[in-house]
């Protein structure tokens, strides 16, 4: 079988974030000047299409969503116990995991996504079921899509026995981050729960990612408690806190303070942009030296109907929410959903730089601020070097049919 990687291909008429236009080469799989190819380079002229850093997905659930299962219509729930026993019952009758799971990634991959983190289910009842079935979905589409898996307790570490010495085994077993969720509202004991998770961290050396959905006050106090222990444990830049929805809970100066706080310690805040709820500042909380990434949270599962694994709709609607305006925000959303995802999972080579692994996509708007005010349904992943073939839609199979039906005047 023929290696296309291997084959010199040269992309004229590329228009770059900048607004420049520019021929993009590439050699082996990577970005090299235009000048190191020789005549038989293979030559595809983009006539002045977009091309943007392929998608980071900071925060995904794979073995949640029901993409490749049936609709399921959202059953409301009173609060969050409710809302695990609704979940649990259905996907109790859902398909396998590892169906869904793949069906999740040809769908993310297919609009562009080549990286994700994503938050796997580990508690007393499922042990470690979700985290192998995760794995060997994730293991045909390593080079595709890169999958962290982050050991997450959905179900609270103190308040399902049992749990602690799973999340150790999960990473023993492959997973490469310790998760945690709401170490107070949920656990009862924040520095109990925080002493598993950063217990965890420090034996195996790997990352951590906390949920927390902790509103007011009481988010923002269990913020300064990972800050405090992430300086303590000498993590910077290896803390993640997800949603933090209490930063957009209180008023700008507690949120200068604590922002500050974030940053001395080097933890970094994911946020989804939620429709139902106050978020996190992200123009405030950037300005004062805190990472902030983007991802898709949970994708048509039993926590919300709505998704569909697009990161650059998801910059829409980060922007949309932060009321970004400008270019220069709106070049902000499309960051979060690109370099600073990558830079939060440690994708090295990434970006479209000379050397880098040449992988872009190619999409049809008039500069990086209108793809991200409009994104084009439209669009071409480039993964080092080769062009990939669009996802298949029912349109593609169904409609073609009708146009050429005996006695068609089409």
């Amino acid at each position: 079988m023929t290696d296309t990687t291997a084959v010199s291909r040269l992309f004229r008429n590329a228009l770059c974030q900048d607004g420049e236009v520019r021929d993009l080469a590439v050699q082996t799989g990577r970005f090299v000047a235009p000048q190191a190819l020789g005549d038989d380079a293979m030559v595809v002229d983009l006539g002045g299409l977009l091309v943007l850093p392929a998608f980071v997905d900071g925060h995904i659930h794979l073995d949640k969503s029901f993409v490749g299962d049936r609709w399921r219509p959202h059953r409301p729930a009173a609060g969050l116990a409710e809302r695990l026993v609704i979940e649990k019952r259905l996907l109790a009758d859902a398909l396998p995991v590892a169906e869904r799971a793949d069906a999740l990634l040809a769908q993310a991959h297919g609009l562009g996504t080549i990286a994700m983190r994503s938050h796997v289910d580990i508690d007393a009842s499922l042990g470690l079921t979700n985290l192998h079935a995760v794995m060997a979905a994730c293991e045909p589409w390593r080079g595709r899509v890169d999958v962290e898996i982050v050991a997450f307790p959905q179900a609270g570490i103190l308040a399902s026995p049992g749990t602690a010495d799973l999340l150790d085994a999960a990473i023993r077993e492959g997973a490469h981050v310790i998760g945690g969720l709401d170490p107070s509202a949920f656990d009862g004991d924040a520095d109990a729960h925080l002493d598993v998770v950063f217990g965890v961290a420090e034996r195996h050396g790997v990352k951590i990612d906390i949920h927390l959905h902790e509103p007011g006050h009481e988010g923002i106090e269990q913020l300064r408690r990972i800050a405090e222990r992430t300086k303590a444990a000498a993590m910077h830049g290896r803390v993640v806190v997800s949603h933090a929805y209490a930063l957009g809970d209180i008023d700008a100066d507690e949120a200068a303070r604590t922002a500050d706080l974030l940053a001395d310690a080097g933890v970094a805040i994911m946020t989804n942009a939620p429709g139902n709820r106050a978020f996190p500042p992200i123009a405030a909380l950037r300005d004062a030296g805190v990472r902030v990434f983007a991802g898709n949270d949970n994708i048509r599962d039993a926590w919300w109907p709505y998704g569909d694994a697009d990161m650059l709709g998801r910059a829409m609607l980060i922007a949309y929410r932060s009321g970004f305006f400008t270019d220069s925000e709106l070049a902000i959303a499309l960051d979060m959903a690109t370099t600073e995802a990558a830079a939060i999972l440690g994708r090295e080579g990434y970006g479209i730089a000379l050397g880098n692994e040449a992988t872009f996509v190619i999409v049809d708007a008039q500069n990086a601020a209108a793809a991200v005010a409009a994104p084009p349904h439209h669009r071409r992943l480039v993964q080092r070097g080769v062009i990939t073939a669009p996802a298949m839609s029912r349109l593609d199979t169904v409609l073609p049919s009708f146009n050429h039906q005996p006695g068609s005047r089409a």
